[in-house]
């Protein structure tokens, strides 16, 4: 009796959390049908609400929980994205998502960069911020789209955007992060170049490596709950094998989707599968993470956050408008994208941390700078995305 009364105890706030979790979850739906925050905000909201920097309710075990549901969340999300990659899609988009992209990962890294350097952030600083105001979220970014039911030329430019852009960033911060080294006289470039180009390519040669079997397999399994369980592995397997081999597990799963929606003859029935069990993870996942934002981190942004912010903004908005006329959209997708791709999440955060580890005298700059941008980015971002999607209308009445 004893041991199942300690039993109780420890698994009653486990179940007890989870059930308020998502209750939580399906408030936030019901409101968002019928406000203009979309539901991923009032999530977030939700979190910052019951964590520790206003009424502290989640219990501790939660913080444990967090990068696995991350992990999860995110290569999800990579996979459905990955799964409008297809070839005839890449044939329409293809080279207008690639100019977009590049031109707003540069424009927003060099805006960021060479206002840091006016404010007097030092080189260092400017280099390494320059190298993560680039990073989007792409789960915040799907989850407005699936919600608003949006379809359309701009919204799969948006995905094919969001499908990229870590990928981007991850190069152009890894190059920055070099030559900041070398500035500081920290060496390691050639190693950390190496790591960059391990972390990309071996990225994409997993994910279609286990994409071929399982564009095979697809298909050859009934519909319904043995598709659940195909997609589920090979999505978990792909990122899980990524995280061990330390490349990206975001960009291996774009990659997984990609190649079973190109070689697959059945190969909505993942993506399927997918849509109809993903929201439970992402209402944990961006609860907690909205419990992980620290309010304290916004009131110690100061100056050089305040610049990191509005230059970060202007260089997507300036980016997706040069971009855009170079590769040929049409005005209302390169008047509207930028205001789309204005979510920053976790991808950010990681590169903050890599870049206060490695260079400790900058993290009390580093650090609070992009936690408490990202406070925002997280809250106002899924608006600006929502408002966009209207504005290109794409949104079915």
């Amino acid at each position: 009796m004893e041991h199942a009364g300690h039993y109780a105890t420890q698994v009653a706030p486990m179940l007890i959390t989870i059930g308020a979790i998502f209750i939580a979850g399906l408030l936030a739906d019901l409101i968002g049908r019928h406000t203009p925050l979309p539901r991923v905000t009032l999530l977030l909201l939700a979190g910052v609400l019951v964590g520790p920097s206003v009424l502290d309710l989640l219990p501790p075990f939660t913080e444990r929980w967090f990068p696995v549901l991350t992990n999860i969340a995110l290569a999800m999300i990579g996979f459905l994205i990955g799964g409008q990659l297809t070839p005839d899609a890449l044939r329409k988009l293809g080279r207008r998502v690639l100019v977009l992209s590049a031109s707003k990962v540069l424009l927003a890294s060099l805006f960021v960069g060479i206002g840091l350097l006016l404010a007097g952030a030092g080189l260092q600083a400017a280099l390494l911020l320059a190298g993560i105001a680039p990073a989007t979220a792409p789960a915040a970014t799907f989850d407005v789209v699936h919600e608003a039911g949006a379809n359309g030329e701009f919204t799969q430019t948006l995905l094919g955007l969001v499908a990229i852009d870590d990928a981007w960033g991850i190069m152009l911060f890894t190059v920055l992060f070099s030559l900041a080294q070398v500035l500081g006289g920290a060496g390691g470039e050639a190693r950390e170049l190496l790591g960059a180009v391990w972390e990309l390519t071996g990225a994409v040669a997993l994910g279609a490596l286990l994409g071929l079997p399982m564009a095979w397999l697809t298909g050859r399994v009934r519909a319904g709950e043995p598709t659940q369980a195909e997609a589920l592995g090979f999505v978990m397997l792909c990122s899980g094998i990524a995280l061990w081999l330390e490349v990206s597990y975001l960009l291996a799963c774009v990659t997984l989707g990609a190649v079973v929606a190109s070689r697959a003859k059945h190969h909505s029935r993942p993506f399927q599968a997918i849509e109809g069990i993903e929201w439970p993870y992402l209402i944990l996942f961006f609860l907690l993470a909205g419990a992980a934002l620290e309010l304290e981190s916004l009131l110690s942004v100061g100056l050089i956050g305040a610049v990191y912010i509005l230059l970060r903004s202007a260089g997507l908005y300036a980016g997706a408008q040069l971009g855009g006329r170079l590769g040929g959209a049409p005005p209302r997708i390169y008047h509207w994208i930028g205001f789309a791709v204005l979510p920053q999440a976790g991808v950010a955060l990681g590169l903050a941390l890599v870049a206060a580890q490695r260079f400790p005298a900058l993290e009390q700059l580093i650090l609070p700078t992009v936690f408490g941008s990202t406070v925002l980015f997280e809250l106002l971002g899924p608006v600006a995305t929502r408002f966009a999607l209207r504005r290109a209308g794409e949104v079915p009445a």
